[in-house]
């Protein structure tokens, strides 16, 4: 299995890529809890915590796919790291002020969510420019979905860690800091100066002029619907059965799940259309999602839910072939950026949803909730199957290569980037 994974990191600048990437992602991955710990330890309530939060993810949801936009146009060390400077200026200047001035928390914290860089979208977009081979690329995108799951769990520690060794502002500062040593490797590395995205036609709607990839984002809203109530569901859970710790076995499951699926997902390849395969599943993880209604005992959920993340990580690599296959020429990385700003959405809908539905029926309904969301993303993917079933564009052989001096004819991968 690893064979394929380490071929891959083997690869000319493909691991600092990955690296750096997921470095510059730390400040995104773990501003929700850094954000709740540094208002409590300045005295503020968990709701101006709550309310921080949410202005940051939605800031984060909305800029993600316009400055996505602005790599495809103008390059991305022009656009990743300004960004990244900016989010880090921004969360530094709420670590300073504090909360005295609600207006200038809530603007400084909003600034650091919509300047964050869209470095997953970029990391994407290079992937066919360092990987020759299309299965490579297919497999790196597996191997992407892994490390997400593997940052989401380690990042949160290192916020912990950080508090214990210093404070929550320290926090902040640092991992900011860290997120623009990430962003300034990727952009320092030859593949990131040299990429340049495909000749676009210019469209006020950009990516989303492709019907393919619009009901793809409308499925995936649902997959993170349910991602975002299975979190609410499992706390309400953990309530009743242990607190805090069972909650965090419960998570630690999920992720579990998604990294051995991811793992196993990546190691081979896969015939047929991925729109197809993408169907099949999603139906999985919507089936894998409905035993969680049975809430057994503590050892048993937690087996639960190691067996409901185990097609997550799947479903999302196979969502970036996907993409990859349906975004229009010139559009990857604002493409993959819509997919993240999607499945953002999605996970904060799924949260706000959670919270009435266990309210009114309790935990079972809660965990009734992921379940119906994955049974309506497939109901998307079937009622939308002919949409998905004709890519915007295949591959495309490029008349010539801008590093080859002989101008000979080169296979070119379906996102048309060159190197």
């Amino acid at each position: 299995m690893a064979t394929g994974y380490l071929e891959i990191l083997r690869t000319r600048h493909a691991c600092r890529l990955l690296t750096g990437t997921l470095v510059g992602r730390l400040p995104n991955a773990t501003a929700a809890i850094a954000l709740v710990l540094f208002v409590r330890a300045e005295g503020g309530s968990y709701s101006l915590a709550g309310a921080l939060a949410a202005v940051y993810g939605v800031a984060n949801a909305a800029g993600q796919p316009v400055l996505g936009r602005l790599v495809d146009l103008y390059g991305q060390p022009r656009v990743q790291l300004p960004a990244a400077v900016l989010a880090a200026l921004s969360m530094s200047a709420f670590a300073f002020l504090g909360t005295g001035s609600l207006a200038l928390a809530h603007a400084s914290v909003a600034a650091a969510g919509l300047f964050a860089p869209p470095l997953e979208g970029g990391l994407r977009a290079l992937w066919p420019s360092v990987l020759r081979r299309e299965e490579q690329v297919h497999t790196a995108y597996a191997m992407d979905a892994v490390a997400q799951e593997i940052m989401f769990t380690v990042g949160p520690l290192l916020v912990t860690l950080c508090v214990f060794l210093w404070d929550a502002r320290a926090a902040l500062l640092v991992l900011n800091l860290l997120g623009v040593l990430g962003a300034l490797s990727v952009v320092a590395s030859p593949p990131s100066r040299a990429w340049r995205s495909a000749p676009r036609e210019a469209h006020w709607l950009g990516a989303l002029r492709s019907p393919g990839l619009v009901a793809l984002l409308a499925a995936f809203l649902f997959v993170g619907i349910a991602l975002g109530s299975i979190t609410v569901a499992s706390v309400s859970y953990a309530d009743g059965h242990g607190g805090d710790a069972v909650y965090g076995w419960l998570m630690a499951g999920l992720g579990l799940g998604a990294l051995a699926g991811g793992s196993v997902y990546g190691a081979r390849r896969w015939a047929g259309a991925p729109e197809r395969r993408l169907t099949v599943l999603v139906a999985l993880l919507a089936v894998c999602y409905l035993p969680l209604t049975l809430t057994p005992g503590t050892v048993a959920m937690v087996l639960l839910s190691v067996v409901s993340g185990v097609f997550l990580a799947p479903c999302i690599a196979c969502a970036f072939i996907i993409v990859d296959r349906h975004a229009p020429a010139g559009t990857v990385t604002e493409a993959f950026s819509w997919l993240v700003t999607t499945f953002t959405v999605g996970a904060s809908v799924g949260t706000g949803l959670a919270g009435p539905v266990v309210q009114a029926g309790g935990t079972l309904w809660g965990f009734a909730l992921p379940g119906a969301a994955g049974a309506v993303s497939l109901l998307v993917l079937l009622a939308t199957g002919r949409v998905l079933a004709a890519p915007a564009r295949g591959g495309i052989v490029a008349a010539s290569s801008e590093n080859d001096p002989n101008r000979a004819v080169e296979p070119r991968f379906s996102s048309g980037d060159r190197a």
